[in-house]
């Protein structure tokens, strides 16, 4: 898959676009039938499956305060459009110029850097300046900037249909099972390992240590079973969200125990995929306590596998 970050960088004409539009945040079911649809369409014409989003949410840069917590990292975004079928994915910035564009203006863009033969959306996309473009817009001038559009239906599932903000607050609320339910997969952390203070060593648990950046969703403290995936290899492994209350750590962190696993892999990304919840974070009277816990968390995680 060709990734391109700018737009200045959209020299090169690709064969009969078939352009997916939406910001795609966590790649939800909803999202995966957009794409799908676009893949398909451009095997039907012998044209490029395209995805054209932005690096960040348009909230960050209007209105940051009101901004939602993103679902997923943009590397795992890129391995989804990738694996839907996804040719070329145009991923720039969204800045305060584009936000000025009309609605027409934005169709231009596309033809003028695209040309786009086909252009495929949810039913809740929105584009231009204070987002007054939308999917019946596209249908009806489509045709006079060059190409045809489709706008895919929602999914539903229980009769309800599915959305980043629903998630969200199904993640933030520790509806696990229903999150990954409506994203069709686990939810997945995926950042780089970082210092930690090394105490999970000496207590016969190493652990890996992620950051849990303040703009991402993430579960509500507790310790999960996981699927972790190191070095293009994956492994099993319990995770805790939290702030480490045995131990008084200040800073909220993601740790990571990766069973049958060794290794100095500090300052590597790798992807921590929630499968289900253990228990909750608890404060442990003594060190040994401890210990005997984490050996009943390994022993769950082995049952569970």
């Amino acid at each position: 898959m060709e990734v391109i970050k700018k737009l200045s960088a959209l020299t090169k004409k690709f064969p009969s676009p078939v352009v997916a539009l939406g910001m795609f945040d966590g790649v939800h079911r909803g999202h995966a039938s957009v794409i799908r649809r676009a893949v398909e369409v451009a095997q039907k014409i012998s044209g490029t499956a395209v995805v054209f989003t932005f690096a960040n949410h348009p909230l960050s840069v209007l209105s940051p305060e009101t901004a939602p917590l993103m679902i997923g990292s943009r590397s795992l975004r890129r391995e989804i459009f990738e694996s839907l079928g996804v040719e070329v994915l145009i991923e720039i910035p969204f800045t305060k110029e584009l936000s000025r564009r009309s609605p027409e203006e934005f169709l231009e863009l596309l033809r003028e850097k695209i040309s786009p033969a086909y252009v495929v959306t949810g039913p809740n996309y929105t584009f231009g300046r204070f987002g007054k473009g939308n999917g019946r817009l596209l249908l009806r001038e489509g045709e006079s900037y060059g190409f045809s559009a489709e706008i895919c239906p929602a999914v539903t599932v229980d009769k309800k249909t599915v959305s980043s903000t629903r998630i969200r607050a199904l993640i933030a609320e520790g509806n696990l099972s229903e999150a990954n339910e409506l994203l069709g997969r686990n939810f997945t952390y995926v950042s780089k390992v970082v210092n930690g203070d090394r105490r999970g060593r000496k207590l016969g648990f190493p652990t890996a240590n992620l950051e849990i950046e303040d703009h991402r969703a993430m579960l509500p403290n507790g310790v999960y079973i996981v699927r972790v995936w190191v070095g293009g290899e994956i492994f099993s492994g319990i995770a805790n969200v939290g702030d480490n209350p045995t131990f008084k750590v200040a800073k909220r962190r993601l740790e990571v125990f990766i069973d049958n696993f060794s290794g100095d892999i500090y300052g590597e990304e790798i992807a921590v995929s929630f499968v289900s919840k253990i228990r909750d974070e608890k404060t442990f009277a003594s060190v040994d306590e401890l210990k005997a816990q984490l050996n009943e968390d390994l022993a769950a995680l082995r049952r569970f596998f």
